[in-house]
């Protein structure tokens, strides 16, 4: 294979037009001492609505000197979303903003494009990480636009019967994040009280999935298990979710995206062209800047030829 080559995934939405209940495995991968379970993009789903992207990583607890720490990399085409369930991550960028991220806040990057950034966990930190970090594809028309990076301390809080939602991007149940967005989606944390049920309204010209990240439930009486996407189609005006013990669920979906998109490292574009052009700037100290506020070696790219996984927090 030769140099030229650009060795990229391209990804579209094969979107249903009808409710589905299909499960997708997830892949389990590893970042040093840190379980991620990477639910997209797999085979056979690679977009839910603008959604391309999303690691599960922890829970995990460590000693003083440990947690993550993923140094400088860049990015293009694509919003990075970071949301905890525990622990503390630092986030800074070229672009020399830093922000501290607890849980129940959201970290919205927007690449735009060119952007580099690096997260590490605080010195001052509890010992613990446990969240999910998505990323959504820009539309076309918003993907070279400059790079920005929005922190929020905490998003809209529900408490329906059964369960409390956070809704860190888009809107649900009629609550609004406010973190910028450029399709129309949603992302929620869902929790599902003991012996209880969570029902909620979906708009039913979004696709949805879902993704269990602790306990167990079923919904509209299917067992739900960890590790798996669970992709719901589209033309749901309501799910119900049922639990014994107690469950956590990520919950994500928008409009299918009507983009074919190639994702390669941590770019996310239309032609192998601009990959290559990406990662030359990169290797070369071009366009994207530096992050000044981290102290190390920034992550070098790798080759064309090789189908490069994104880093498992990024």
């Amino acid at each position: 294979m030769s140099e030229s080559t650009v060795a990229a995934e391209a990804c579209e939405a094969i979107a249903s037009a009808h409710q589905q209940f299909d499960a997708y495995p997830a892949r389990e991968v590893t970042l040093g001492q840190l379980a991620i379970v990477r639910a997209l993009p797999v085979k056979g789903k690679r977009l839910i609505g603008p959604w391309c992207f999303l690691d599960r990583f922890g829970p995990a607890t460590f000693a003083q000197g440990g947690g993550m720490d993923v140094a400088p990399h860049p990015h293009i085409g694509l919003q990075t979303v970071t949301w905890l369930l525990d622990g503390e991550v630092v986030h800074d960028d070229s672009l020399e903003q830093e922000a501290l991220l607890r849980p129940g806040g959201v970290n919205i990057m927007t690449s735009g494009r060119a952007i580099a950034h690096a997260e590490r966990t605080p010195d001052d930190n509890t010992g613990r990480l446990n969240g999910v970090q998505l990323w959504t594809a820009l539309p076309d028309r918003d993907r070279h636009r400059p790079p920005s990076f929005q922190h929020l301390v905490e998003v809209p809080r529900l408490e329906p019967a059964g369960g409390i939602v956070h809704v860190f991007s888009g809107a649900l149940a009629g609550a609004a994040s406010p973190a910028e967005h450029f399709s129309d989606l949603l992302g929620a944390d869902l929790q599902i009280h003991p012996r209880d049920a969570l029902t909620l309204p979906l708009e039913p010209s979004h696709e949805h999935a879902l993704l269990i990240l602790s306990g167990s439930c079923t919904l509209d009486g299917q067992h739900l298990e960890e590790k798996v996407l669970y992709y719901l189609g589209t033309q749901r005006s309501e799910m119900c979710l049922r639990s014994s013990g107690g469950a956590r669920l990520l919950l994500i979906g928008g409009v299918p995206f009507p983009e074919t998109i190639l994702m390669w490292w941590n770019f996310v574009a239309r032609t192998p062209e601009e990959i290559r052009e990406a990662r030359n700037d990169w290797e070369a100290h071009r366009t994207f800047g530096d992050v000044a506020a981290y102290k190390g070696a920034r992550i070098p790219a790798p080759a064309l030829v090789r189908l490069a996984q994104p880093n498992p927090i990024s």
